[in-house]
């Protein structure tokens, strides 16, 4: 199997996470896998070079580019004959919303009649008329690639996008639930302990996070909540500075953390937070689900694939909303508890073996399309 991805390890990401977990899974499911990437190695490695990542193999595609952009337009030639040359069975595509590589691989995949799966991680519906007026989408649909999305909501505008007749998956993003489920914690008495995990960048809406805990702060009353923020970004600055305007001091950003340390930190908190409302999935907020928190998140997201209104989290449609569930949570430990149990004692169905398996009947899928 090839699994072809414009980023991957060293560089870190939903899909690069994803993919590395998937071909070790895969790996364990006894699956060969090598990975095609237009990243660069640990060490610089680029130009083809071959890397070992946790035993798996690592072309690493990449070019020299502007702040090593995982972009390379030469790299078609070398892939064709790398994909030929090594008798894979099936290529299996991550894309985005703007992935030059991997819609390389696809062309190239499809014009060596290798059959070809591709998972979307990411909400099209803001730039599904251009994909139409376009149309590569259509027509790689239509030559056989079998399409996935990463939930049903980020399925649906793709769905309208290949067309009647023509199917789509739902592939979603694994986690490893024995890793990420800990042993009870004594909940001490004190403010409500709000956490997210968020590149610190515009789409994720960290400084509207902000604002929106302080209007949940303000309504229930002073030392009610606390927020820890973990995540690095582009837009660290402006949410420092927000935070230091506005006086909160119980917000703390501790940065980018391993993931044993943000297990660790998932344990002490109450409840998680996902403000984006362009959320293909959200795997930060599986994880802390799968440790127990409640999840507050937005509704038209990904976040429906595990989270339920008032089951174990609560979906809200807009920032007032969330900061009226933030406020009420924090007089109501009774409510909290009952959603942490819940999601205690009912595992995610997202587990790893059961999206391995996934993945393989996606491949099963686009071999016998082939056929077709």
């Amino acid at each position: 199997m090839a699994l072809l991805s414009d980023c991957y390890l060293p560089r870190l990401g939903g899909i690069e996470v994803q993919t590395h977990d998937l071909a070790q899974h895969l790996r364990r499911a006894r699956h060969e896998v090598e990975v095609f990437t237009a990243t660069r190695g640990v060490g610089g490695e680029m130009h083809g070079a071959v890397t070992q990542v946790d035993g798996v193999p690592v072309h690493r595609m990449a070019a020299r580019m502007p702040w090593e952009l995982p972009v390379n337009p030469f790299a078609p030639v070398e892939l064709r004959r790398r994909l030929v040359a090594g008798g894979f069975d099936v290529a299996h595509v991550q894309t985005g919303v703007v992935s030059p590589f991997a819609w390389d691989a696809t062309r190239v995949a499809l014009g060596i009649g290798l059959p070809t799966a591709m998972t979307w991680h990411c909400m099209l519906a803001g730039v599904a008329p251009a994909f139409r007026a376009a149309g590569f989408v259509r027509r790689w649909a239509a030559r056989g690639v079998a399409m996935s999305a990463v939930s049903d909501v980020a399925a649906a505008p793709l769905r309208r996008l290949v067309g009647p007749g023509r199917s789509v998956g739902v592939l979603p993003n694994g986690i490893d639930v024995q890793r990420w489920a800990v042993a009870p914690v004594t909940r001490e008495p004190g403010p409500l302990r709000l956490v997210t995990a968020m590149r610190l960048a515009a789409r994720k809406r960290p400084t509207a996070l902000v604002e929106l805990v302080a209007d949940a702060a303000r309504a229930a009353g002073a030392g009610s909540v606390s927020l820890t923020i973990l995540g690095e970004g582009p837009d660290r600055r402006k949410v420092e500075g927000l935070v230091h305007r506005l006086g909160l001091d119980w917000v703390s950003l501790p940065g980018r953390v391993s993931r044993d340390e943000l297990r660790e930190r998932y344990a002490v908190a109450d409840v998680y937070l996902s403000p984006a409302r362009l959320e293909s999935f959200g795997i930060a907020a599986l994880e802390a689900r799968t440790v127990g928190l409640p999840v507050i998140g937005r509704s038209g997201s990904g976040l429906g694939e595990f989270v339920t209104d008032g089951v174990n989290g609560l979906v809200v449609s807009s920032d007032s909303q969330m900061a009226a569930a933030i406020a009420k949570l924090a007089s109501s430990p009774e409510e909290v508890a009952r959603m942490r149990t819940w999601n205690v004692t009912h595992p995610p169905t997202q587990d790893w073996p059961h999206v391995a398996a996934l993945a393989v009947a996606e491949y099963e899928r686009a071999a016998d399309l082939v056929r077709r």
